[in-house]
């Protein structure tokens, strides 16, 4: 083969990888604009009102818990427990998912039983082991707040304080909740310099080799699916809904990656301290069994591969901003 002729595949090979490469950038592009439901349109009054729900413990049966008991914005409306303490003292079974980026999750919680947020905020509301709260109770403790009365009368002047107009509200303030713009954002809009060598090896690692992009894909990293990965666990997971399929055994939400700083520890009930530990496991390739997704094979990684894994991840979080806490109705 002459010089020419190597040089020119040569040149085609490295244009071939410059655009696989802005190919896989494009995939994991920041949105322009939150998803709002028709029939739950977005207003900042109607977000506000949701925002002194999420945060009031009036919601919970002792008056004493809220949302963000188990959403805290400091930790990226997760908890850093394993398991959250609800209304009965007692650590709950699975980690409090995120409510980062909520707006984008079609079913919501660890095994997708909740088709909204709106069902979603429900089920904590209303949990003997969470909030335990009663909806004729806070509606009756709500109306008495004249503050609280005065917001729901302007935004629904039809009925008021009930049950339905609660989750609206509290939804609708879950959907602002989007995690801010990362180091890799910058990278993926052009700036070079946003993110290290070591982190653009481990993106490349990420979407190859690594096979992470296989489940953690699109802009918050989730491809919204329910995976087993073989986790030592009890928990039957998606198969209390979907007995019929051998697959949703032991299977769960793959969780987005967005402000994985602030989140740990990992996993549906907290099995991860770290994100070392989540990369250890999958060196592993979990435990086999009939239910265990082919996608999980142990990852092969040297020690160098694994810090430029690690560096990426690290690239997701986006410097943490204060949440002001609401003014609450007395």
């Amino acid at each position: 083969m002459s010089v020419l002729a190597s040089a020119a595949l040569i040149a085609c090979a490295t244009v071939a990888q410059g655009q696989s490469l802005e190919s896989a950038k494009a995939a994991y592009k920041r949105p322009d604009l939150i998803p709002f439901p028709e029939e739950a349109r977005y207003s900042p009054q109607t977000a506000t009102l949701g925002k002194m729900l999420f945060f009031d413990p009036r919601l919970s049966g002792k008056q004493n818990l809220s949302c963000a008991s188990c959403h805290n914005p400091s930790f990226g409306f997760e908890v850093p427990v394993a398991g959250a303490i609800g209304a009965t003292n007692k650590p709950l079974g699975r980690k409090a998912p995120t409510v980062l980026n909520a707006a984008w999750i079609p079913t919501l919680l660890w095994d997708g039983r909740a088709p909204n947020l709106e069902t979603q905020a429900m089920g904590p509301i209303t949990a003997e082991g969470e909030m335990d709260g009663k909806f004729p109770e806070i509606i009756g403790r709500l109306n008495k707040i004249p503050e609280y009365s005065a917001w729901f009368g302007k935004l629904f002047p039809k009925d008021g304080v009930t049950q339905d107009n609660i989750l609206t509200a509290i939804a609708t303030y879950e959907r602002t909740v989007v995690a801010g713009t990362a180091p890799f954002d910058r990278w993926v809009e052009g700036d070079e310099s946003a993110i290290s060598p070591a982190a653009q090896r481990g993106f490349d690692l990420f979407t190859g080799k690594a096979a992470c992009a296989g489940c953690h894909t699109g802009w918050n990293f989730t491809d919204n699916k329910f995976h087993d990965i073989g986790i030592p666990t009890k928990d039957v997971g998606r198969a209390a809904f979907e007995p019929d399929d051998p697959r949703a055994m032991h299977a769960f939400k793959t969780p987005g990656l967005r402000n994985l700083t602030y989140r740990a520890p990992f996993g549906h009930a907290g099995q991860f301290a770290d994100l070392e530990a989540v990369l250890a496991f999958y060196e592993t390739g979990g435990v086999a069994r009939p239910s265990k997704s082919p996608l999980t094979r142990p990852l092969r990684l040297e020690a160098q591969e694994r810090a430029d894994l690690l560096a990426f991840l690290r690239t997701l979080t986006a410097e943490q901003t204060r949440t002001t806490l609401p003014n609450l109705p007395n």
